[in-house]
């Protein structure tokens, strides 16, 4: 989606829009479309829309009203996206291919402006590329937006916003895709592309070096699949020179089939995007390299693909994981916990990170507790729990905090090794976080966010269609501005 900033109306324009707080309309309008507005009920709330046709030099223009909600009123950022995602959603395979949003007269600020511009383009995202006979209503037309009487700084303010939305897409894309194209090599080689010229360091670590790292908790995963398997470090150095970072930690399974436990066949195409949480961490990594944000950050996901063949690892065997903690594997589809242990290690002993915060679609008992209005929040830190709500409720990436305590832990407690990797039927998100937990070194503050019911929708939502969300990627760039100003 092409943005540009004008101080004039372009001559020509068919389709306009405006932005209209609640219980007032634009100025200026010609009273069939404010008499037509009241008639409609139409009240300025949050995304409601109204459309009419008036001739204007002789042409017909069509014109959009979309409501803002109450100014001044919480989640008013949440409320301009609502009115841009309303745009894009109502326009974007209308045959028009320019819009021209006037915000002449609308009090809106640069900021506000950016909110307003940002729903558009994350809701105008489509995952397109194997459709090949689409019929022509059903094709993107809508392909630039024009912004006319713009508070001063939009244009910059724009431009930071667009860094998020480029951070949303990389996520978008990579959990949209079929794993026959999103692979852990294939995974790696996109995120090289994506970060080339933006001054972040890649690091990947192959089999042979996890191997010799000990890393027997996450290549035991690996096993079954013809696909070798790979971490991904990318180092964000914004900020003071020796600056601890802090360290965001992706769950990057690939695909998932369960492995040896093999799951049901019914849905489990869906397990393309297992990799959900590592797709928010390189998202969020994207941003804040492409806004260069002043701030020491380093994202690392652990790339596996799972799968049964005869060389997979059974329900039953032990693995020695890189900290040296044995695991007895009973349920080999409890495996993103696996691949989360030796990288939540290995992070910690390369980058010795400030804060850590992971992100998994780890469990199914999650998406039973929480549906797709919220991710599980489990941390061992008041502090960081709270910056992580405030930061999802900000943003819309909402999440709920979730207890730990030893009474869960000894549900993972193994006869025959130091830990196993599933509990008893009961509380499966909280004994998954319980093992995660056995990971953290030194006590240092750490958060684990179970994303699996927020990764991908049914229907279409706030700033998004049906499929990839993009969830996390925001949250994690909102913690960043705010717990660092950076």
């Amino acid at each position: 989606m092409q943005v540009t900033f004008s101080g004039t109306q372009p001559s020509g324009a068919r389709l306009i829009a405006h932005i209209a707080d609640k219980g007032k309309l634009p100025d200026g309008l010609e009273k069939p479309l404010s008499e037509g507005a009241k008639t409609a009920r139409f009240k300025g709330n949050a995304g409601q829309f109204f459309e009419s046709f008036v001739e204007r030099s002789g042409a017909t223009v069509r014109v959009a009203i979309v409501g803002a909600g109450e100014a001044g009123a919480d989640g008013r950022t949440i409320n301009l996206e609502k009115a841009g995602a309303a745009l894009a959603a109502k326009y974007l395979t209308s045959g028009e291919t320019d819009l021209v949003l006037d915000l002449t007269g609308s009090g809106l600020d640069a900021a506000a402006t950016a909110s307003v511009l940002l729903g558009l383009r994350l809701r105008s995202w489509r995952h397109d590329l194997y459709r090949t006979k689409l019929k022509d209503e059903q094709k993107i037309t809508l392909d630039s937006v024009t912004v006319v009487g713009a508070a001063d700084g939009s244009e910059t303010a724009w431009a930071d916003a667009a860094s998020v939305a480029d951070g949303v897409e990389l996520t978008r894309h990579l959990v949209a895709e079929p794993a026959n194209k999103i692979y852990p090599i294939s995974f790696v080689e996109k995120c090289r592309e994506a970060f080339a010229g933006t001054g972040a360091e890649l690091i990947v670590l192959d089999d042979d070096q996890m191997e010799a790292l000990g890393m027997g908790s996450l290549l035991g995963v690996g096993l079954g699949s013809e696909q070798p398997s790979r971490i991904l470090a990318i180092k964000w150095d914004g900020g003071e020179k020796g600056d601890a970072p802090i360290a965001f930690v992706g769950k990057g399974v690939t695909f998932d089939t369960g492995g040896i436990s093999l799951k049901p066949g019914p849905g489990m195409g869906d397990m393309k995007w297992d990799m959900g949480g590592s797709g928010a961490v390189v998202g969020a990594m994207l941003t804040l390299a492409k806004r260069k944000a002043k701030a020491n950050v380093v994202g690392v996901v652990g790339l596996v693909e799972n799968m049964p063949d005869g060389k997979a690892q059974r329900p039953g065997d032990v693995v020695t994981s890189m900290s040296g903690q044995t695991i007895e594997v009973l349920n080999t589809d409890a495996e993103g916990r696996l691949v989360l242990a030796d990288v939540l290690t290995w992070t910690q002993r390369e980058f010795a990170p400030s804060r850590i915060v992971d992100l998994a679609t780890l469990t199914g008992a999650m998406i039973i507790s929480l549906g797709s209005e919220h991710g599980g929040l489990f941390s061992t830190d008041d502090s960081l729990a709270d910056d992580l709500l405030d930061a999802g409720k900000q943003v819309g990436d909402k999440l709920w905090r979730f207890p730990l305590s030893p009474a869960y832990d000894k549900l993972i407690n193994s006869p025959i090794a130091d830990m196993q990797n599933i509990g008893p039927k009961g509380a499966g998100s909280i004994t998954a976080a319980q093992f995660l937990k056995r990971f953290i070194e030194n006590d240092t503050p750490w958060a684990h966010l179970d994303i699996a019911g927020m990764v991908w929708a049914d229907k279409p939502g706030q700033t998004w269609d049906k499929g990839a969300t993009g969830y996390g990627t925001r949250l994690l760039d909102r913690f960043i501005r705010n717990t660092l100003g950076a």
